[in-house]
């Protein structure tokens, strides 16, 4: 149940910040004649919004922290999207014994092409394809587990919680709702974009809505035997497809937070393509990005471990403490004493839930490092 009541929370509260995030691109303007107040959009992505908060605060650190979080935050989601795919491959091929590391390696070689991405509308497709495997996944599981609804019991739902996956599973959710580093070209990418809100709304509550449903139904299917990996649960027959269609899912929605890095990147180090071929210094950077996913993906035994990580990290820094900081920051003029203290609150939340889960996901990590290596001993 507290799992539950966390998914919807962690969905209004991205929800809000990701509004906050957005109205932060605008400054209010006089006109001229009429004497109204207009906004006017100043500001275009992320990076621009730390750079006004950080002015004649911390000049310097704005552009290298602001790139470095950025950086964190899509490679540690490369990374996922490898390991889950390297996962996926090792389980299906499970009959013929092959080597975790080799099912690695296939699953990287197969992510090359990304190298040579040099336009966002091939990026587009590719991320619509995952949208669509998605969706096909999520119905298969559904509705295998309203197959089971005569074996359903209330009773695994429990009230009593540990600690310690308690304060993990809060970086997974909420990095299953991180999306606010692609908001501001979003937004500023919308023919209305006065429907942002309306938009981002609907978004948040439809996500919400799966995911609560998805996961009730889960553990009423399974209760306390359901995996990290929900196909791990699924019968013989059914999990060979359900796990194609996650392993396309995973290396399909590889190329979107591997173009985004590899742009902040070139932009950085001013290695940007021109014309329709990729440059030798890009490919540098591109090649050096997917290997150091690839090797971070090598480590890590556990992707659920890695993602609470990430979400404890730069997941709650992207989603809840700097939007919150940037709001109260250069809008504390015009924010109600209601508004400030709703800021106050998530930002204080955000840095909580951050440490607490980034102390118990790394000790996890370390636990499951060991075991694992004292397994091949």
């Amino acid at each position: 149940y507290v799992g539950l009541v966390l998914l919807v929370l962690s969905a209004w509260v991205c929800n809000h910040t990701g509004r906050t995030l957005v109205s932060c691109l605008y400054e209010e303007e006089m006109s001229g004649g009429s004497g109204s107040v207009s906004k006017v959009r100043v500001r275009t992505s992320y990076q621009d919004i730390m750079e006004a908060c950080c002015k004649g605060l911390w000049p310097n650190w704005s552009g290298v922290g602001g790139l470095m979080v950025n950086v964190i935050e899509l490679l540690m989601t490369c990374t996922l999207y490898l390991l889950v795919s390297t996962s996926l491959l090792f389980d299906s091929l499970s009959w013929v014994a092959v080597p975790r590391s080799v099912c690695s390696l296939v699953s990287l070689v197969f992510l090359l092409p990304c190298l040579l991405l040099t336009d966002l509308r091939p990026v587009s497709t590719l991320s619509l394809l995952c949208s669509l495997a998605h969706i096909l996944i999520s119905l298969l599981v559904m509705l295998y587990c309203l197959s089971c609804a005569s074996s359903w019991s209330w009773s695994s739902l429990s009230l009593s919680v540990d600690p310690e996956d308690f304060l993990v599973s809060v970086g997974v959710i909420i990095f299953s709702y991180t999306s606010q580093i692609f908001l501001p070209p979003l937004e500023g990418s919308m023919e209305d974009r006065g429907q942002f809100n309306i938009m981002l709304g609907w978004t948040h509550g439809a996500a919400c809505i799966m995911k609560t449903m998805f996961s009730l139904l889960a553990v009423l299917t399974w209760g306390p035997e359901t995996s990290e990996v929900i196909t791990d649960n699924l019968p013989s027959d059914l999990r060979p497809l359900v796990n194609l269609c996650l392993l396309a899912k995973a290396q399909l929605s590889y190329p979107l937070p591997f173009y985004a890095a590899a742009e902040i990147l070139q932009t950085s180090k001013n290695t940007s393509d021109t014309g329709q071929a990729v440059s030798r210094p890009a490919l540098v950077v591109r090649g050096a990005l997917l290997m150091t996913s690839y090797l971070l993906a090598l480590l890590v035994p556990r992707f659920s471990l890695l993602m609470g990580l990430t979400g404890s990290v730069t997941g709650a820094a992207m989603t809840l403490i700097l939007p919150c900081l940037f709001h109260l920051r250069l809008q504390w003029s015009r924010l109600t004493v209601k508004d400030r203290l709703i800021d106050v609150g998530i930002l204080s939340l955000g840095v909580i839930c951050s440490v607490s889960g980034v102390i118990c996901s790394v000790k996890r990590l370390l636990e499951d490092y060991n075991l694992h290596v004292g397994e091949k001993i």
